[in-house]
């Protein structure tokens, strides 16, 4: 699966070099911080993982600033990030009225609408999102997987293949044009993208899960039962138990087809 995209950086270097720009001519008031603080201090939390806290510092700064796309647009990363989809889908909202080119808000929006089984407005917001940057891979990913909810699988591919063009390091694109592969039956070509997918992310227990069904449909059990049994180290690790104890099972399943 992917992910949101993050915050832009950029955006924080240019507020920090304002607000030291501000400091030379106008006098620091004590106790008062302005929206940019409040915004520079949601930036630092993200960074740290504190995502409610970052949520209630861009608050306080869209309190003094409700004009700031930007702030918008983190806070609902930070949003989306616990979950909160919905929420997310609000904030990205906002940032788009007060920035319509704003194409990281649009493929975020696009992956919550995903993740919320709203698969039209996903494909068309990262429709919109690649008019505008149309060499920002992870865009493809969130349409494909749309498309592949819907039942369109040859498309869904042209744009796996699309995002692979632009990242040909992009684990996530092999990992769903593999499971879209296997979707259409075409295991050797499933098998071959897990094969990619693993070596850019070892530590993918999901793509070392679906390499060892492959491998087991396409009648390699030894290289199955290895895969499932790293596919379940990996999920207990994790601590992902439910698909931990998922691949134990379907191992024991092999395991007393072969006694």
């Amino acid at each position: 699966m992917a992910s949101p995209h993050p915050f832009p950086w950029s955006q924080r270097f240019t507020v920090m070099a304002l607000t030291f720009a501000w400091g030379l001519s106008l006098p620091v008031l004590a106790q008062t911080k302005s929206a940019v603080q409040w915004y520079n201090d949601g930036v630092d939390k993200l960074a740290a993982q504190n995502f409610s806290g970052a949520i209630a510092d861009f608050t306080e700064s869209i309190k003094l600033n409700d004009q700031d796309a930007d702030a918008y647009y983190n806070r609902g990363y930070a949003k989306h990030v616990l979950g909160q989809y919905q929420a997310a889908i609000t904030d990205y909202n906002q940032a788009i009225s007060l920035n319509p080119e704003f194409a990281y808000a649009l493929g975020n929006r696009c992956y919550a609408y995903f993740l919320l089984s709203q698969y039209d407005k996903a494909i068309q917001d990262c429709s919109n999102a690649i008019e505008i940057n149309p060499n920002y891979a992870d865009f493809y990913v969130y349409r494909g997987n749309s498309q592949s909810q819907l039942g369109n699988e040859t498309t869904a591919i042209a744009d796996y293949n699309d995002a692979i063009r632009i990242n040909a390091q992009h684990a996530n694109a092999y990992y769903n044009r593999a499971l879209t592969h296997n979707r259409l039956k075409q295991d050797q070509q499933a098998l071959a993208d897990y094969n990619q997918s693993i070596q850019l992310d070892p530590d993918s227990a999901e793509a070392y899960f679906n390499r060892g069904l492959t491998q087991y449909r396409l009648g390699d059990e030894p290289k199955a039962i290895a895969d499932l049994t790293k596919a379940a180290e990996l999920f207990n690790a994790q601590e992902k138990k439910d698909m931990a104890q998922k691949a134990e099972a379907i191992l024991t399943q092999i395991r007393a087809i072969d006694a």
